[in-house]
């Protein structure tokens, strides 16, 4: 079943009264716990694409259907509330809140969505002993490094039990050991809980544990394949 379809997608930035095609005419169907790479030079629209996805950004044209939910015709408090109860996203420039801990950090969907304290806590040291951070749990942002951050931001993606996971650039800032320990967890939650991933990334790492590369190229898409491997 087709949980994402995207239809004659095209974004257009002006920049400096030029016009930048960042995505066109792409159209784009996603099964349900697909384990998905999104791959193409710098400039080739993968993050623009994501952020589409997510409705963290307009389309210029097309149509963006996520879970038979048509996310352009969504208020904006209904957007919010549609990505709080249904997406996980993993940001290149992680976001989180400085003046928050990591621990904080990683509660924060889930206290929004009214989860109980326990549970939140329980989920919370959980994630962070998974993406290696068991003992900085009390760390704020600012004390952490570049891979660190992006741990925490990664253990906050998947803390809210999301339907979908956009993860732009995820191991990025990570080590070979973090990158497997992190690829392995999304594998579990893909497998156990049929979360859906959809990764931007030049990680060949990544790449190779996808079990289907989309490549873009100058906003279009130019190669879709289905490897024949399971998880």
């Amino acid at each position: 079943m087709n949980v994402i379809e995207v239809k004659k997608l095209n974004k257009i930035y002006n920049e400096s009264e030029v016009k930048v095609q960042a995505l066109s005419e792409v159209d784009l169907a996603i099964e349900q716990g697909e384990f998905t790479a999104i791959v193409g030079p710098s400039g080739s629209g993968k993050t623009t694409f994501l952020n589409m996805l997510g409705g963290l950004d307009e389309p210029t044209s097309g149509e963006i259907h996520i879970g038979g939910t048509d996310i352009r015709g969504l208020s904006s408090s209904q957007l919010i509330d549609f990505r709080l109860r249904n997406i996980g996203f993993v940001f290149q420039a992680y976001n989180l809140i400085p003046v928050l801990t990591a621990k904080e950090n990683v509660e924060f969907i889930m206290e929004l969505q009214g989860v109980s304290k326990k549970d939140r806590e329980a989920r919370t040291m959980e994630l962070l002993e998974a993406v290696g951070l068991k003992g900085r749990e009390n760390s704020r942002p600012a004390k952490l490094s570049g891979g660190q951050q992006q741990r925490v931001a990664v253990a906050r993606a998947l803390a809210s039990k999301p339907k979908f996971v956009l993860a732009d650039e995820p191991t990025a800032n990570l080590d070979s050991k973090s990158t497997e320990n992190l690829l392995e967890l999304m594998e579990e939650l893909n497998r156990k809980e049929n979360v859906t991933f959809i990764f931007s990334t030049h990680d060949q790492r990544v790449v190779n544990k996808a079990r289907r590369v989309i490549t873009l190229e100058d906003g279009k898409i130019i190669r879709d394949i289905r490897k024949n491997h399971t998880i």
